[in-house]
């Protein structure tokens, strides 16, 4: 019977499985290092693209900051323009609103009512003055009810006073002013047809 020793066979071939398992291992060493640097650079990429996204959204954000900041500041000019163009025109179209209530005053008062003050604000006007009797406090609302340039008197108070030396009633009446433009009579045009009544002046 022939022996034949197999051991320097074997050893070969778990010396080469030996030498493909560290060739195998290093080869994936290999790979997983490349896939990490490649998984790094492209996350690298991405952030720097975000990075620069982001810078370009920011310069962005304050060019529309600095545009809306020129936006209110030309919307405040522009109103500022539009309040004083108001107050012109308020100022032309009741520039002779003044007149017209003296006028008014002076035509409406009747015999017996003297007036010691006139206080305008708006076309509110509160006018405090004397006078003989109750009744002439009515008769001027009367007139002013009257008036193409006056309205809606209200008697705020009338109270018995001595005035050199006499019994007189101190009254105080608010009344408003027609602000409307005045037609080609010098009668407010929301007024037609009214005639101011006849008084004694201030």
């Amino acid at each position: 019977m022939v022996r034949i020793n197999l051991l320097p066979h074997r050893e070969q071939r778990r010396q080469a499985r030996q030498r493909q398992f560290i060739s195998f291992a290093v080869g994936l060493a290999v790979l997983a290092f490349g896939i990490i640097g490649l998984v790094h650079v492209v996350i690298a990429a991405r952030i720097e693209n975000q990075i620069s996204r982001n810078a370009l959204l920011t310069s962005e954000i304050v060019k529309l900051d600095a545009q809306i900041k020129e936006i209110d500041r030309l919307r405040d000019a522009t109103q500022a323009l539009i309040a004083r163009k108001q107050v012109v025109e308020t100022l032309q179209s009741n520039r002779t609103e003044a007149v017209h209530l003296l006028d008014q005053l002076v035509r409406q008062l009747p015999d017996g009512v003297y007036l010691k003050s006139v206080k305008q604000t708006g076309n509110k006007v509160t006018l405090t003055g004397y006078a003989q009797s109750n009744a002439r406090v009515s008769t001027l609302m009367r007139n002013v009810e009257s008036s193409p340039w006056l309205t809606g008197p209200e008697l705020v108070e009338i109270k018995s006073v001595a005035l050199d030396r006499q019994k007189v009633n101190e009254f105080t009446l608010n009344v408003q002013l027609k602000r409307s433009t005045p037609s080609a009579t010098g009668v407010p045009s929301n007024e037609p047809g009214k005639t101011p009544a006849s008084g004694k002046g201030v």
